[in-house]
């Protein structure tokens, strides 16, 4: 049965090319180094739902012919991950104007509450277009039809999730903004058929993984596939692509990886 991601974007909070930035990556003409902020589009079976809303997910959806939503899972509320949830919205009107289930750690949901005050599980009574969701506070692994969701929590700043995505016996973490990943995360992770990491340059950062980190983590996960995501314009697609071992990838925007 099919079980794939595709990422709508793979860029930090800036985006690359950056505004008024004349570096060789921002100026490339490789496609892989021009990057909406990141988040990924997950299909299994009949299942289809969002991990973030980046600022640019009407674009990605449009380019990627996306039309099939079924909900929203957030793995934090910094705005690069969260600005485009309004969009959300088109998605109620295509699954019949009903509500949709929006899954994130309780602090999330509540930093998601302040930002989107308007947001409601029922219709505007004055007919105004705006977001129908329920939001479900993740404290435990749950089900988004046939695949089976288990919150990662990883270190990056205000709580931060992870996810790892299990379907039809195939299993895929998603882990794209953090410094550092937890003993017990880890353990849960082992072995994992695809494995998805922050990796924002080769120096190091306070809050992001840098490339020495991004592949301890992979080697401590055993993971059989590794992709790097949320990169910055330090990030140069062909160069960078050469400094990565067997089985390590970078992702690019639009990427498709069946699991």
């Amino acid at each position: 049965m099919s079980f794939s991601i595709q990422f709508l974007g793979t860029g930090t909070s800036v985006g690359v090319p950056q505004i008024g930035c004349d570096c060789a990556t921002c100026t490339s003409a490789d496609p892989r180094d021009r990057r909406r902020r990141t988040g990924v589009y997950v299909r299994a079976g009949g299942t289809a739902f969002l991990i973030d809303t980046p600022p640019e997910l009407r674009e990605a959806c449009l380019d990627y012919k996306i039309r099939k939503v079924d909900a929203v899972v957030l793995t934090h509320a910094h705005m690069d991950h969260i600005a485009a949830f309004d969009d959300v919205r088109r998605f109620n009107t295509l699954n019949g104007k009903k509500p949709m289930n929006c899954y994130a750690a309780p602090e999330t949901i509540a930093s998601m509450r302040q930002i989107f005050p308007y947001i409601s599980d029922k219709a505007n009574t004055q007919g105004l277009f705006r977001p129908m969701i329920f939001f479900k506070p993740v404290t435990r692994a749950f089900r988004l039809g046939e695949v089976k969701v288990t919150p990662l929590p990883v270190v990056h700043g205000p709580r931060t999730n992870g996810y790892l995505l299990e379907h039809a016996g195939k299993r895929l973490a998603y882990l794209p903004d953090c410094i550092e990943i937890p003993p017990k995360t880890l353990a849960r992770i082992k072995g994992a058929d695809v494995m998805v990491v922050d990796c924002l340059r080769a120096r190091e950062h306070p809050t992001h993984m840098n490339l020495e980190r991004s592949l301890a983590a992979l080697a401590a996960a055993g993971a059989k596939r590794g992709y790097l995501v949320h990169f910055s314009h330090d990030v140069k697609h062909a160069e960078f692509s050469k400094r990565l071992p067997r089985g390590v990838r970078l992702s690019y925007d639009g990427l498709v990886v069946r699991v």
